[in-house]
Parts: structure tokens; C-alpha cells; sequence
């Protein structure tokens, strides 16, 4: 009844592993959990240990690096079963009754169900500042107001979805880069997926370092920008990319650029400061994204 895929590269899975299989035993469905180590350095004995005196449970170690997008077919591909519990590696879900809350939304009429993430409200150390008052800020969101517009806020790390969907989407994307998950909002409304957004959330733990992070984002962004210059986003409900077109259809995209060129290392070092500012990420991303559409 219900496959739990989890992908993981350097990374110990085994609490989650262990609090997943305890709270999926206790539900009595049908179900298995598969692991893809996706060519890891470190942890990989450990894991395997784990994963081996957990019934229902096996590990797939891929001899190449895939990337998020691949393994998560393969793991796909693997499943038995129609509905898909996708985790990431470095979260914990929030709840005791994580699993239970899914399963009872396996018999509605939903075909993507995304259960959320949450932060420690504690603070972590310096270096990682960024990405978690990013998160505290623009990824921690109730789900009645992300019902709202159940097709912005698509976060991947934890996820219900029937596998024909997944399979139909996920292959329709063919590039590996940070940011992907935009592009897999963009596809269920596209494809007029019925999305459902629950308070199931589970704790994000991996956090980068903020100038790691700020790497990323930046790399998400040229990520946006290949998919609104293919054509391969049209039909969305992309904050940035919405301000960025309007921008663009005004001209302002031409001073926003060079706002970028000359104020880009002032911001960074707010940015990876202790106290970095929300408000003026939002302006890095807008004048970054210009900048990028101007001289890729």
C-alpha cells in the first residue's frame, strides 16, 4: 500500500530510518522502505547496518552519483506499491503520529499530498544562520494558507504522491542543478495535479553553511531562469519569477542589474552575517536573477 523512499548521499539515516519503520509497523498497512545511497563517501556501512534488521526495508547502493532527480526514479521504479512517501535524508518528522496522518489520506480524492517542514526555534550556530532563518521565514507556512495557492509552496523533502503521477512528471525533467523544485510546482499545476497541503510537517536538520546556501539559491535562480527561457515554465505561481517578468517587461530589469554589479558584496555580507535580513535577500534574488538574464 505504501512505498517510503528515502535518498541519501553522506548522510546517517538511521534515527529517521528507525522512527519511520517503528511508526509505519504501528499503522498495520502493507509496506516497504527502500534507501538509495547515491554513491556516498561516508556512512554507508552504518546505514546498511540499519536498514538490515529492519523488516520491509532494503537499500539500493548506486555506483554512480545521480542527483535527486534520478534517484528518486530509480527508487520509484522500485516500488511495489501506489502511493509514494518521499523523505529526505536529513529530516525528522515532527510528529509521533507522522505516518498516520498520511495514510489517512490515501483513500481521498488527492493526488499529491505535501506534509510541510518546520525549524528548531532555537538558533543554530553562526555559519548556518541563513538558511535557517530563511526557512523559519518563507518555508515554515500553515498549511491552510499554503492551501491557498497549493501549488506555490512545493516542498520535496516530504511528500505523498500516487506513483503514475510522479513517474509522469519527474520524467519530464531533465536536468540536474539545485532548484529543481520549482520546476515540479510548475508540472502538477500544469498538469492539473489535485494537491493537498497538510500540518504533517517534519524538521529540516541538514542545514548548509549561509554561504553555502547562498550558493544555492543563486544556482536555483539560474535554474528558474533556463526553465523560463526554454518555455518549460508557463503556467505558475512563482513569486520571483512573476516580479522578475514584470520587471523585465518595464525595462526595470536594466537598473536592477546594475544595482546587483555595484551593491552585490555589500548584501552578501549581511547575508552571511550573524543577523542576515530577509527583506534584502528577496532584493539579492531580484537583482540577481536580473543580472543573470543580462549577462549569463
Amino acid at each position: 500500500m505504501l512505498s517510503i523512499l528515502i535518498p541519501t548521499y553522506n548522510y546517517d539515516i538511521t534515527s529517521l530510518l528507525l522512527e519511520i519503520h517503528k511508526q509505519v509497523t504501528g499503522t498495520n498497512i502493507k509496506f516497504e522502505i527502500i534507501c538509495l545511497d547515491d554513491k556516498s563517501e561516508i556512512h554507508v556501512v552504518e546505514n546498511k547496518k540499519t536498514v538490515d534488521t529492519l523488516l520491509h526495508t532494503k537499500i539500493i547502493i548506486s555506483d554512480e552519483n545521480l542527483g535527486r532527480i534520478k534517484a528518486r526514479q530509480v527508487l520509484s521504479d522500485e516500488a511495489i506499491y501506489e502511493w509514494l512517501l518521499f523523505l529526505d535524508a536529513d529530516v525528522m518528522p515532527k510528529s509521533e503520529k507522522f505516518i498516520e496522518k498520511y495514510v489517512k489520506t490515501l483513500d481521498s480524492n488527492y493526488e499529491a499530498i505535501f506534509g510541510g517542514f518546520a525549524y528548531s526555534s532555537t538558533k543554530p550556530d553562526n555559519k548556518s544562520v541563513l538558511r535557517w532563518k530563511y526557512g523559519k521565514t518563507f518555508e515554515e507556512v500553515d498549511a491552510k494558507k499554503r492551501n491557498t495557492k497549493p501549488h506555490q509552496l512545493i516542498i520535496s523533502a516530504n511528500f505523498l504522491i500516487k506513483k503514475p503521477i510522479f513517474n509522469k512528471i519527474n520524467r519530464k525533467i531533465d536536468r540536474k542543478s539545485y532548484g529543481l523544485d520549482n520546476y515540479f510546482a510548475a508540472l502538477l499545476k500544469q498538469q492539473n495535479v489535485n494537491v493537498l497541503h497538510l500540518n504533517n510537517e517534519v524538521y529540516h536538520y541538514g542545514l548548509e553553511s549561509s554561504a553555502t546556501y547562498l550558493n544555492k539559491l543563486e544556482e536555483a535562480i539560474v535554474t528558474l531562469l533556463w526553465m523560463y527561457n526554454k518555455e518549460r515554465i508557463f503556467d505558475h505561481h512563482n513569486k520571483l519569477l512573476t516580479m522578475f517578468v514584470f520587471f523585465k517587461k518595464f525595462k526595470l530589469n536594466y537598473p536592477m542589474a546594475l544595482f546587483h554589479r555595484i551593491f552585490n558584496l555589500i548584501m552578501k555580507k549581511n547575508l552571511v552575517s550573524n543577523h542576515p535580513n530577509m527583506f534584502l535577500l528577496q532584493v539579492y534574488k531580484l537583482s540577481y536573477i536580473c543580472h543573470k538574464d543580462l549577462h549569463p
